[in-house]
């Protein structure tokens, strides 16, 4: 028999009174009962679910318990990308950054919405008509990982949303953290248990988000803080401020210390707040966040690469400490770069425990004069990667140990060049050298450029360390008998990784470029690439000074013509300086280069790099916009689509938008262009106008 009226109503006044007593606690940090009181109103409403099952549902505060274990995490692709922030280091960065924001503008001041920067993980919360149906990790921007289990078990996340037009389709974008206290209180339990003690509370957040178990993430006190969103389908915010406190009074907790100021002084007034009370802050912060408050020109502002250009993190001056260096070392890089890198006596610094530093360079070292058995202060830049600020003691100093950069590789014995006007010391060995080797594969496998599954560290080291392959070519000539005899590796993991082998040998200019690793060219570098040369074989010919002296030239040319007010010409390759031309040049006349490159592209065992069109196209040079979900591709599929028949995708609507693609839910930008008069196509539109339908 169903429950009764009665009944249904008891257990909903059951669930609206735990869930305010959520947000008194969580979010107010203001209880206004005991936990006593809070587990017997809990308990109450488990029992009357367990006798009418018809009564449970997602969105109950009874679901935070967890659940049966995951065999594993569901990959989810996230709607709007999950993009990171420019670091500001120094005041001056700050006063830069502010500087192309008001020219990018046209105006004379900006007002910004300045926030602390949680140290914790980023996840994104999807909801439908104000129910919780997904949570992600950010993955790499693109694709995260699907935790929602576990986030249903962080008692700051509202399961369910106030009615309102803008809760209908919401993703709320924030960090999950562990308070400091709780920090402590955890990995007490944990020693006591004999179990894992955690570095730091980001560490313990990350690892408690991504347990199979969600049971055990229950156990443990995360928090969550709110700063964003990433889809809002039906919101009239005019401003992030505006936004957060609407997030604030939908019951998600936001920073109390958020702020909006006008200008650099007063967002430098709000760093130095913060700074000055951030070791009372209940949270480990490592920065603040500025971001242009109107959302408006948010739009207007967009994207660089792979980060706003209308936002910048602050950060705060790491943490040191001092400790000795035992033994000065050199580390070969990707690039074949040497870097001296200082053996330390174990030390914590900002609760991570540090053995080795940087030193960066052979001139870095020489400045601040580090030999071994000297005393350094040691600190993790940005929060992260820990190098030597300076020497603080002495050490015996004798003139045998001073250090000297070697004159050969010390992973392949090649010898080493520094070429004028570097700072880096470079081993030429190139993919013969091992320490390049493997790093070299790994970029080239990775998933942003040949997208190849399943070759990841472990395997790389056995393919290179048993001397299987010597260059990214080889991958081609690897058959599943070989893959199937090393270590964990059986005959199914062998079959997918040759599968995605195949899979990769067809393949876009602009992927294979980035693929490559040289040094200097990433993913926007490599699409400008594609788009001037159109073809592999056109690039490899550049002449690359002829192109440097007509950049320079064409530059001097639009410099006179500003003066007098006419129109500028095009500039071919904008967005690459000289430096990067050169390291192009160097790159496609290293002869070991160009043999790894013709192996990769032997027509019978190969990769089919294909052209990207030209400007014989009929539409070629045009810009398109992106905005709302498309159903058979993705964003990065539809830009790779376009970018390959030689147009430009941009961020945000302007009169140079020549079209917008619209898919569902689109948002202001849809409206922009309505309003500038800007053609509108759709999905099928757009494969029609590329000639793919």
């Amino acid at each position: 028999m169903g429950a009764s009226k009665q009944v249904r109503a008891r257990a909903e006044r059951l669930r609206q009174e735990l869930e305010h007593h959520n947000r008194r606690y969580y979010v107010l940090d203001d209880p206004e009962i005991d936990d006593a009181a809070y587990d017997r109103l809990f308990r109450e409403l488990v029992e009357l679910e367990e006798e009418h099952e018809e009564l449970k549902s997602p969105d109950s505060p009874t679901q935070r318990v967890g659940a049966a274990p995951l065999p594993e995490f569901a990959e989810v692709r996230h709607r709007a990308p999950m993009l990171s922030l420019a670091n500001a280091f120094e005041e001056d960065e700050v006063r830069a950054f502010d500087k192309r924001v008001r020219d990018a503008l046209g105006v004379e001041s900006v007002e910004y919405a300045a926030e602390p920067k949680f140290d914790g993980l980023a996840i994104s919360l999807s909801y439908r008509k104000g129910v919780f149906v997904q949570g992600a990790t950010r993955g790499d921007g693109a694709t995260g990982e699907d935790v929602t289990p576990n986030l249903r078990t962080v008692r700051a996340i509202p399961l369910r949303l106030p009615k309102g037009h803008d809760t209908d389709d919401l993703e709320v974008r924030g960090e999950v953290l562990f308070y400091k206290a709780d920090f402590e209180k955890l990995n007490a339990r944990q020693r006591e248990a004999e179990e894992k003690v955690f570095a730091n509370p980001r560490n313990a957040a990350a690892g408690s988000l991504r347990l199979l178990d969600s049971s055990i993430t229950a156990r443990r006190p995360l928090r969550f803080f709110a700063y964003g969103v990433g889809i809002a389908a039906n919101s009239r915010w005019k401003s992030h401020s505006e936004m957060l406190d609407r997030l604030s009074g939908m019951g998600f907790p936001v920073a109390r210390e958020r702020s909006v100021a006008r200008g650099v002084d007063e967002l430098l007034e709000f760093y130095g707040g913060i700074q000055r009370k951030r070791e009372k802050l209940p949270y480990a912060i490592d920065g603040v966040v500025y971001k242009v408050n109107r959302l408006d020109w948010q739009e207007k502002l967009g994207f660089v690469s792979r980060a706003p250009r209308f936002a910048i993190a602050h950060k705060y001056p790491a943490e040191e400490q001092t400790t000795e260096v035992l033994k000065i070392e050199v580390q070969v890089g990707r690039t074949g770069v040497l870097t001296p890198v200082a053996r330390l006596k174990p030390v914590e610094v900002g609760g991570v425990t540090v053995t080795n530093a940087t030193l960066h360079t052979e001139d870095e070292l020489r400045r601040k004069d580090v030999w071994a058995g000297d005393l350094v202060i040691v600190r993790r830049a940005g929060d992260v990667i820990p190098e030597v600020v300076g020497v603080h003691k002495q050490g015996p100093r004798r003139s045998d140990e001073r250090f000297v950069m070697p004159d050969q590789c010390p992973v392949c014995q090649s010898p080493v060049v520094r070429l004028p006007g570097e700072a880096a010391t470079r081993c030429t060995g190139g993919l013969y050298c091992r320490a390049q080797r493997k790093q070299a594969i790994l970029h080239f496998v990775g998933r942003r450029a040949m997208d190849i599954e399943g070759v990841g560290e472990k395997l790389v080291e056995q393919l290179v360390d048993r001397d299987l392959i010597e260059s990214p070519a080889d991958l081609y000539r690897l058959e599943k008998e070989t893959l199937a005899g090393l270590e964990r590796m059986a005959e199914k993991s062998a079959q997918n990784v040759v599968d995605s082998i195949q899979r990769s040998r067809s393949m876009d200019l602009a992927r294979f470029v980035f693929a490559m690793g040289i040094p200097g060219v990433g993913e926007e570098v490599a699409r400008i690439l594609a788009r001037h040369f159109g073809s592999l074989r056109a690039l490899l010919g550049a002449d690359w000074p002829a192109l440097a002296a007509q950049k320079e030239t064409l530059r001097r040319e639009n410099a006179k013509r500003k003066r007098k007010g006419e129109a500028p010409v095009e500039v071919p390759l904008e967005g690459i300086g000289p430096e990067i031309m050169e390291s192009l040049d160097k790159f496609v006349h290293e002869t070991h280069n160009r043999k790894v490159i013709a192996s990769l592209v032997d027509p019978e065992r190969g990769v089919a790099v294909r052209d990207a069109a030209m400007a014989a196209a009929p539409l070629a040079g045009k810009t398109f916009v992106l905005t709302g979900t498309l159903a058979g591709m993705s964003r990065d599929e539809a830009r790779a689509l376009i970018e390959a028949q030689g147009h430009k995708v941009t961020g945000s609507v302007s009169k140079n938008t020549d079209y917008v693609v619209a898919g569902a839910e689109a948002g202001s930008k849809l409206e922009q262009a309505r309003s500038l008069g800007i053609a509108v196509i759709d999905e099928d539109g757009l494969l029609q106008l590329l000639g793919k339908r």
